[in-house]
């Protein structure tokens, strides 16, 4: 029943106006935002499968093959954050349009590439161009749909967001084995193609603010490139360089200090700052952002630690391995429909810390590995990571665009985007280091347990000297036993740092405030 409202002057009560739904051209829009997030998401994992066979092919070196996927990082953590000024300066359908196609052209120069250089230009090109196509897709939710079907256009881009990273080893694999390697980029084009048209048909023209250009908090801007862009690279490359013993990290950890630097002046010194730090202080919103770094430490670490573990474990090989990977989508892609729904159903600080909860749990069930564990082994754990990423996932969403007034919607995007990337920067650097350290400590822990003089040690390798033929052969099947065994607790080890850590995160949900039950206020708050 329609509710009613007082006249204004006193008479009969007036009829309150329906509340209006977005049309068909909206929703083409928020199609063309999730499918570009998705083509950016998936393009950060989608090489990883295929990573031996490139490097191969382009005649690159174990270590300068890491800058394949290195450079698509550093690209797209500058750009993610920068993503909303680039959008007020040329206008969101332009802005879009020429990122799509060039993401398209850069995608080309990936999949002809024929040596390192061209490949690290073309991956740091798609990084780049395919970062600006996240956070705008939150922004085109934020302001072409009405409050109370946001979360419709939330779990959409939730989704995709959280499927990239998780189809992307899979279908990498899948085009190395059946195809070509070049076929994990070239698939790019046919799809941009599509976007392209969506982007013409569903977003209005809007002009251009060239004027902001001068006006531009260029010292922020620098500041930040240098602040994330050497900071990813420092993370991404400190283990293998021995972190601080390295002169370049040092050099690096610098200049991103002095990006920092920079940044932090220029929300002083600019009128109009290039991205608003501030609204990290904000309650909600700073929760917000310390649970998205949580969150993509477990997405973009157990994506890249399971493979690993499988790999080296079970002698899985790439496509067997993201087979395994992507069983997390299936509750994704189920819970997508009833996302909506759950987010006027329960409260959102109850949903996260379900969520949550749940994403440790997940952890956990991987704290009890053995030596003789496959990909069968994952199957519960992936189900649970699944459905605890999403719930916590999708929420955290509706939470970054709905703490800050609509204006600032394509900051707070852009903010929470880089915390998730970023988490996932932090992730794999320590998994690097935790299992270099760990895996050494368990081995001597083990040797040490083995004392040369024992009988049962001596009775032991007596038989296994009969079985290999010789005692050198014996002693060389107990190293790799050894091997084996600390490798499997490390990873123990790994799945259990997260689990604390997530747990760590959880009493942050209580710092959320409510959402409406109809999501009727929107960001406007």
């Amino acid at each position: 029943m329609a509710s009613v409202a007082a006249d204004t002057d006193g008479g009969l009560p007036a009829v309150a106006k329906p509340r209006q739904n977005a049309d068909m051209g909206a929703w083409l829009a928020v199609a063309a935002g999730t499918l570009g997030a998705m083509m950016a998401t998936l393009d950060i994992s989608i090489v990883n499968s295929a990573l031996p066979t490139i490097q191969g092919s382009i005649g690159a070196t174990g270590t300068e093959a890491t800058w394949v996927a290195t450079s698509y990082l550093v690209a797209e953590i500058v750009i993610i954050p920068l993503a909303a000024w680039f959008e007020k300066v040329f206008g969101l359908r332009r802005f879009l349009l020429v990122a799509a196609i060039l993401f398209t052209l850069f995608s080309v120069l990936c999949g002809t590439a024929t040596n390192l250089t061209t490949m690290i230009i073309g991956r740091a090109g798609q990084g780049f161009t395919g970062g600006a196509m996240i956070p705008t897709a939150m922004t085109i939710i934020a302001t072409r749909l009405p409050p109370h079907q946001q979360p419709i256009g939330t779990a959409a881009f939730g989704v995709t967001a959280i499927l990239g990273p998780v189809i992307g080893p899979i279908l990498g694999g899948w085009l190395t084995e059946a195809y070509s390697w070049h076929y994990a980029f070239l698939i790019n084009v046919p799809i941009c193609g599509l976007l392209v048209v969506m982007l013409l048909v569903g977003l209005p023209k809007g002009r251009m603010q060239l004027g902001l250009i001068g006006q531009a908090d260029w010292l922020g801007l620098f500041g930040l490139a240098m602040f994330l862009g050497c900071l990813t690279v420092v993370l991404e490359e400190g283990n293998r360089e021995q972190w601080f013993s390295s002169p370049t990290i040092i050099q690096l950890s610098l200049v991103s200090a002095l990006g920092l630097a920079m940044l932090v002046s220029g929300q002083f010194l600019a009128r109009e700052p290039i991205i608003r730090l501030k609204l990290i202080f904000d309650r909600q919103f700073g929760s917000v952002m310390i649970m998205g770094i949580m969150i993509g430490m477990v997405l973009y670490g157990t994506a890249f630690m399971i493979p690993q573990f499988l790999a080296a474990i079970a002698d899985y090989n790439a496509l067997q391995a993201g087979k395994i990977v992507a069983i997390s989508g299936i509750p994704s892609i189920t819970l997508m429909f009833f996302t909506p729904l759950l987010m006027r159903l329960f409260d959102i600080r109850l949903a996260v810390i379900s969520g949550l909860l749940i994403l440790s749990l997940s952890c956990y069930v991987d704290t009890s590995l053995t030596a003789q564990a496959t990909g069968g082994d994952f199957i519960e754990s992936q189900i649970l990571r699944g459905t605890g990423t999403v719930m916590a996932f999708m929420f955290l969403n509706q939470a970054a665009i709905s703490s800050v007034p609509v204006q600032y919607a394509g900051d707070a995007s852009g903010l929470f985007n880089t915390a998730r990337n970023l988490g996932g920067s932090l992730a794999l650097a320590a998994i690097a280091t935790v299992q270099e350290q760990r895996v050494w400590l368990h081995t001597r822990r083990m040797e040490e347990t083995l004392q040369a003089n024992a009988v049962a040690v001596q009775d032991y390798v007596a038989n296994a000297a009969r079985t290999f033929g010789s005692e050198a052969a014996a002693l060389r099947s107990i190293a790799g036993q050894i091997q084996r065994e600390a490798l499997v607790m490390t990873y123990n080890d790994m799945f259990w740092l997260l689990f604390v850590g997530i747990l760590a995160v959880v009493p942050l949900a209580l710092m959320l405030r409510p959402l409406p039950s109809d999501i009727s206020s929107g960001p406007a708050h």
